[in-house]
This record gives C-alpha cells, structure tokens and sequence, in this order.
C-alpha cells in the first residue's frame, strides 16, 4: 500500500487539485452563461415535503456549519492552535464539530431514503444525482470516522492540512505535508477533489448564485415530464 501511494501522491495531491478546480471554473462560468436557468436546485419539496423538511433542514445546518469550520481552520491556523492550547476549549470544538457532522450525515440519509421511497421523487431523480448522493454520503461518513478514529482534528489541520492547502494556493504544492496522513484522510482529501470537479455538473449550482440574481430573476417554472400514469380503481 505504501508504494502505490508514493506513485500516487504526486499525482493526487499535487495535479489533481489545479484539475478539479480548473473543471469548477470553466464548466460553472460556460453553464452559467448558456444556460443560466439551470441554476436551480430542481427542489423536489412541491412533490413531497414532510420528509423534504426533516432531511434538508439538518443537512443545510450541518454542512454549512462543518464547511465554516474547515475555511476559520485554513484561514487563521494559528488561531485555532491558540484555541486548542486549552484542553476544554480542544475539546469543546471537536464535539461541536462532530454534533454538526452526524446531523449532516442523518440529513443526508433522510435525503437519500426520501428519494427511494417517495415514487414521485424518485422518478425526478436523475443519475447524476445518484453519483452527487454517493460522492456526498461517502465524504460525510469519512469526515465523521475520521473525528473518530482521529480525533483532535482541528489541530492536525491547521498543523497540516492548511500549509498545504496554502502551498497550492501559492503553486508550489508540498505534496509531503499530506503524504504521510492515514489513508482515510487521503480518500476524504481526494473525494472532495472529485466532489469540486463535478458541482457544475450537478443541481449544486445555485448556491453560487445566492442571494444574487437568483432572488430577483424572473420566476421559474419547473415542470416535471414522464409517462403520464393510468390510474387503477
């Protein structure tokens, strides 16, 4: 395993980034410009909404909390290392983080079951959806494993991870700063890779475009086609 990822980690850490990024920004700024009404979330919740409000409302919570604390932890790493300097505070800050991650995680699923189940969601799901849920399910199962397994992670990233976030930034990847993590924490690094490259693909666009013109646009209307269906008495 050792020497697959020592062929592996130049190319993953140190190429595949500048890829999926470079994918984001072509692909969003083409989309957007040809097709800007494709900036949608296709929201399914006029189709079904009891189970819709119990698994995107934890879900947008959780992930948007989780998200804000990777970007404070890359932003000011050296702040977050003067946080933990208290154990109570290190402490605190990594339960928080696990609490908004298992309620993105029970969000997500509740999302996934809803799309199996409910026939009429079901039918609007498409399978780039599908390949979003997997690529989504598996980033959020990993993120929690490794607050598990790994714990204290909010130092290990602003020790590590964010220098090496930076290096990229600056063009200059120091691939070694990564090379030596466990393996779950390479999978989840190179799974949000793939997770950057294909969003414009996906109906996770219109959170680019909010609250701008997606809020004073003219009114979109979604219609839903397929076989219509013969009701049976």
């Amino acid at each position: 395993m050792s020497t697959i990822w020592a062929y592996l980690n130049p190319l993953v850490f140190g190429v595949l980034p500048y890829v999926a990024f470079f994918v984001f920004f072509l692909v969003t700024i083409q989309r957007y410009r040809t097709r800007s009404f494709t900036y949608s979330s296709l929201s399914s919740q006029f189709l079904e909404n009891r189970l819709h409000f119990w698994a995107v409302v934890p879900f947008h919570y959780g992930i948007l909390t989780v998200l804000a604390g990777h970007f404070i932890a890359f932003l000011i790493p050296r702040q977050v290392l003067l946080w933990n300097s208290n154990p109570l505070r290190l402490f605190i800050l990594e339960v928080t983080g696990l609490i908004f991650g298992l309620m993105t995680l029970v969000g997500l699923v509740a999302s996934i079951i809803r799309r199996i189940t409910v026939p009429k969601v079901n039918r609007v799901t498409s399978t780039s959806d599908w390949l979003l849920y997997a690529m989504l399910l598996y980033q959020v199962v990993s993120g929690v494993a490794i607050a598990l397994w790994y714990p204290w992670g909010t130092s290990w990233f602003a020790t590590i991870a964010a220098p090496y976030f930076w290096s990229l930034m600056k063009l200059h990847p120091q691939v070694e700063l990564v090379a030596s993590m466990p393996w779950l924490v390479k999978l989840h690094i190179i799974n949000a890779y793939t997770v950057i490259g294909f969003f414009p693909f996906t109906r996770l666009v219109h959170v680019l475009v909010v609250p701008n013109p997606y809020l004073w646009r003219k009114t979109q209307v979604t219609r839903w086609h397929g076989k219509a269906q013969r009701s049976v008495s």
